[in-house]
């Protein structure tokens, strides 16, 4: 069967994919960008700067207060404005408190209790969140039960034990009841459970690490971030503290809470003078937060990002 062939067009022009319309003019491109910066909007300054200014005035009356005299500060309305007293009141509070060495106990009661507490939580924190021995969960129960109890209930056991000890009117009264607190146990604990792999710690122990290995150079590095915020928690907590210390101290050996009552002893209380005091034993807390804030701020958000 023969059959007549069709002629072939060799004129036909190539299939092209479909152009996309080119987009128009002043249209923007609403696509994310990796990496873009959100700014805020001017409400969310303005909330800012009035929680700044909430923050900050209890400092800044405290300020006025210790510049001025007792009559100024009693009128009403309060003077808004320093006075010209700060330095000879700072003098006297400084003077009659004995607040050198009341500092100098503050700083190393503080010191020593926040290191020591960090250093102990952490350890805790690492047993109670990887290793697995009898009686864990019991035993963090009742770590955490004791976080019930009442500090006042224990005052006079504890101090009947350290006058035994021959401890009373002693710094290390104020420190040794207060070496580790449940609070930091569970806090590093709950850290820890999360920031810490299970497969990081069995391939240390397939390497032939022993406990105390693995808590130095793998927990350490990776609790940097909430150990620091501990250790600030902590000594601002040590540092303000008032109940404890006025029990088991008394003026010749005193912290800064308890060198304070002396400026508010007498018939008539000089407010000034006693703001002057504030300010003296709240000047040590923020110098230390100006000098080591970036970086605890710093390491929390590194603690923060999950790589």
């Amino acid at each position: 069967m023969i059959t007549d062939s069709l002629p072939v067009r060799t004129d036909t022009p190539p299939r092209t994919a479909p152009k996309k319309p080119a987009p128009r003019a002043g249209r923007r491109m609403l696509r994310p960008r990796a990496g873009r910066q959100h700014h805020a909007g001017p409400l969310a300054y303005i909330l800012l700067g009035i929680t700044a200014l909430v923050s900050i005035f209890p400092l800044y009356w405290t300020m006025v207060a210790a510049s001025t005299d007792n009559t100024r500060v009693s009128q009403t309305p309060p003077p808004l404005l320093p006075g010209p007293n700060l330095l000879s009141n700072l003098a006297r509070a400084w003077n009659e408190a004995a607040m050198g060495k009341a500092m100098l106990n503050s700083l190393i009661v503080a010191g020593v209790i926040a290191l020591s507490t960090v250093l102990f939580a952490t350890l805790a924190g690492f047993a109670f969140a990887k290793l697995r021995f009898k009686g864990r969960n019991v035993l963090l129960m009742l770590v955490i039960g004791t976080m019930m109890v009442p500090p006042q209930l224990g005052v006079v056991p504890l101090f009947m034990m350290m006058s035994e000890l021959g401890w009373s009117q002693e710094l290390p009264a104020v420190i040794f009841p207060t070496l580790v607190s449940a609070v930091g146990v569970f806090f590093m604990r709950q850290y820890l459970a999360e920031a810490l792999p299970d497969e990081l710690v069995e391939a240390a122990r397939v390497d032939g690490a022993h406990s105390l290995r693995i808590f130095w150079s793998i927990v350490l590095p990776v609790a940097r971030p909430p150990m620091a915020v501990l250790f600030m928690i902590t000594f601002v907590h040590a540092w303000n503290d008032f109940f404890w210390p006025f029990v088991v101290l008394d003026m010749t050996n005193p912290t800064v809470p308890v060198a304070l009552t002396q400026l508010s002893a007498g018939y008539i209380r000089d407010q000034s003078l006693i703001m002057a005091g504030a300010l003296l034993g709240t000047l040590p807390l923020l110098a230390m937060f100006l000098v080591f804030g970036r970086q605890i701020v710093s390491g929390i958000m590194a603690g923060a990002v999950k790589g």
